[in-house]
């Protein structure tokens, strides 16, 4: 596997501004993120990550500042433009749709990229069933790929947390991504669902992907990702590699205000 240190960069924040009203979220912000890394973007509730992956997938537009990836600016870019070019994510609370099968789910996510009408392919329109089942198959392919195919036919609302997670990266995937961004995806599981992610995260990484995984449990950054960037207040705090960041006296503080250096080290891990 390529040093993820030594590959170009895929996407880069050069001097990126985002206000909303008089409050600062993203503060000049710049960082960079390489091609085949799994790369952290950490930091204390409400410094800005959601915001920086909002501004990426142009939910936001900066209001200064450029946001580049894979060398084509994305700040005047509508979503579905941004989502073209190769830029996949999932969210922070999971996002679903109501009444539909895991498979299903998935199925959305391919028939977008494929650029075929699912009502098309409902009314069985010039050779939208033929797509239709080439769909399926790839859409089961994924759900096999994120250790879900035996729940296929499942209503996803039935499913686990953790399970309507991994039907979330599949439905992500979907969209044949170069970068995907997971906005904590271990939010609200136990130490092993956890750790079973961030083994998927780093197959994933192992064919090809990019991932920017906003996180914040410490010790799986550091078990999987190769590199980070730590921001507050909407500010470049620290970056690098996970470790040293996170022994930076400045992010634990952020973390912990003025704690016993060993008290806010063991605290992170």
């Amino acid at each position: 596997m390529p040093d993820p240190a030594a590959s170009r960069i895929l996407l880069e924040f050069d001097d990126v501004v985002k206000s909303f009203g008089g409050v600062v979220a993203v503060d000049h912000l710049s960082a960079h993120v390489r091609q085949g890394s799994v790369h952290g973007l950490i930091g204390p509730n409400g410094a800005g990550k959601t915001t920086m992956i909002n501004l990426i997938t142009g939910l936001f537009h900066p209001d200064s500042g450029t946001i580049s990836f894979d060398g084509k600016h994305l700040e005047a870019m509508a979503p579905h433009q941004i989502a073209a070019l190769g830029i996949s994510r999932t969210y922070q609370n999971v996002r679903l749709f109501s009444g539909m099968t895991a498979l299903e789910q998935v199925m959305t996510g391919c028939y977008l990229q494929r650029g075929v009408s699912l009502w098309a392919s409902f009314l069985g329109t010039g050779n939208a069933r033929r797509q239709w089942a080439k769909t399926r198959d790839h859409a089961m392919s994924l759900l096999k790929r994120v250790g879900m195919a035996d729940r296929a036919d499942e209503l996803a609302e039935t499913l686990s947390y953790g399970e309507q997670r991994r039907v979330e990266i599949a439905r992500a995937l979907g969209l044949n991504p170069k970068l995907l961004l997971l906005d904590e995806p271990t939010a609200g599981m136990n130490t092993q669902e956890a750790s079973s992610v961030g083994r998927l995260v780093h197959e994933l990484r192992d064919s090809g992907l990019t991932i920017l995984l906003v996180e914040h449990n410490m010790g799986l950054v550091t078990e999987f990702c190769s590199s980070c960037t730590v921001i507050n207040f909407g500010r470049l705090l620290a970056e690098g590699d996970p470790r040293t960041c996170i022994a930076n006296p400045q992010v634990q503080e952020a973390y912990f205000g003025r704690q016993n250096d060993a008290e806010r080290i063991q605290a992170l891990r």
